[in-house]
């Protein structure tokens, strides 16, 4: 029998080990044992979204108060029913916070397949997405950098083609707030290699200006407080991860009609979402990753979006396993508590969490 973290709707903070029942497998279906996943910032936003963007919807908590919050990471099948797929075949996609879980998969290919389970039948297609990994083991290391941040660059990578179609609105400078959180970072790996003629402003707390600085991906570093230092006569574009309220309108009082668009994406600090609210300038206008993937792969088709993603990604990888320290949490109660940590914010832009199942 295994276990989930639920989170409770009301007060995210909180949460509860939930065990589940040893149920028989049903034709078709596999089980799987979840053998580690990142906690970041993403997962943070997932709680936030959780019911507004439907993040609870991919895996039911036990009892309606509460949520379970998807995380990325590998599995191996201990248990199958499907005549394509193999006990012992090891996978790389979504999960639940959790050390086990069971799949219905659809449109089996080599490579991939979708979990076909009815109730995931309306959410966004990129999470129900399962690569196949085969059966051995691979590098440990390299599957916790791309935990940890290949699902946070895909958002940036998608953000970045999302501007680079519009010309960035005619800006030539970006802001990126929460400078210091790797969905920030990684954008700004991106811009400088896909967009380098667009000048890329780190935004962040005074005590990650050094970090972020010392990490030579943007052009300029400042801290919140210095906002207004800025040059507000510069067309610029903002890209809000941080979800901080008063920031965002202290970007658009100072920028006024020279911020030529304004995008929201995640909410790293959850206290302050609130606030932004009769903002000069343009109306800030919420990403999402999923939509845009969604648009891209039509365009591209599949084997065409994996290629192009795949090149920006293995030039990010190199530069993010120098970038953090990675911190392993193993066992239920201590990966709830590094939830709970990481929606406190206690956690430093350098270190990477990786929970690990079992002993």
């Amino acid at each position: 029998m295994g276990h989930q973290i639920e989170v409770t709707r009301g007060a995210l903070a909180q949460y509860e080990i939930a065990q589940l029942a040893d149920n028989a497998l049903a034709e078709g279906a596999i089980a799987c044992t979840i053998e580690h996943y990142a906690l970041t910032a993403n997962n943070i936003t997932y709680a936030v979204m959780g019911e507004a963007m439907n993040y609870f919807d991919f895996f039911p908590a036990l009892s309606a108060q509460n949520g379970v919050v998807p995380v990325w990471g590998f599995a191996t099948v201990y248990a199958s029913r499907h005549p394509d797929i193999a006990q012992g075949e090891r996978l790389y996609g979504y999960w639940p916070m959790a050390d086990t879980v069971v799949l219905q998969p659809g449109k089996v290919s080599k490579e991939a397949f979708f979990d076909g389970a009815s109730h995931r039948a309306g959410l966004a297609s990129v999470y129900n997405n399962y690569r196949r990994l085969g059966s051995d083991a691979g590098d440990k290391g390299e599957e916790e950098i791309r935990a940890l941040f290949e699902p946070l660059f895909l958002t940036s990578f998608l953000i970045e083609d999302t501007f680079r179609r519009e010309d960035f609105y005619g800006a030539s400078s970006a802001i990126l707030t929460s400078a210091s959180s790797k969905t920030a970072l990684a954008l700004a790996h991106v811009m400088k290699e896909a967009s380098p003629h667009v000048r890329r402003i780190g935004l962040t707390s005074s005590g990650n200006t050094d970090f972020v600085a010392q990490c030579g991906l943007y052009d300029e570093v400042v801290s919140y407080e210095e906002v207004e230092s800025l040059n507000k006569e510069a067309k610029t574009v903002s890209v809000d991860f941080a979800g901080n309220g008063d920031v965002l309108r202290r970007i658009h009082a100072h920028f006024d009609n020279n911020l030529a668009y304004s995008m929201l994406v995640g909410a790293t600090h959850v206290d302050g979402r609130g606030g932004a609210k009769n903002l000069a300038g343009p109306q800030p206008i919420l990403f999402f990753a999923p939509t845009s993937a969604e648009t891209l792969m039509r365009e591209l088709g599949p084997a065409g979006f994996e290629a192009a993603k795949a090149k920006r990604w293995n030039d990010f990888s190199v530069f993010a396993k120098a970038l953090v320290n990675v911190i392993h949490v193993k066992g239920s109660e201590d990966i709830a508590a590094a939830y709970a940590r990481l929606f406190a914010g206690n956690v430093a832009p350098t270190e990477a969490i990786i929970a690990v199942n079992g002993q």
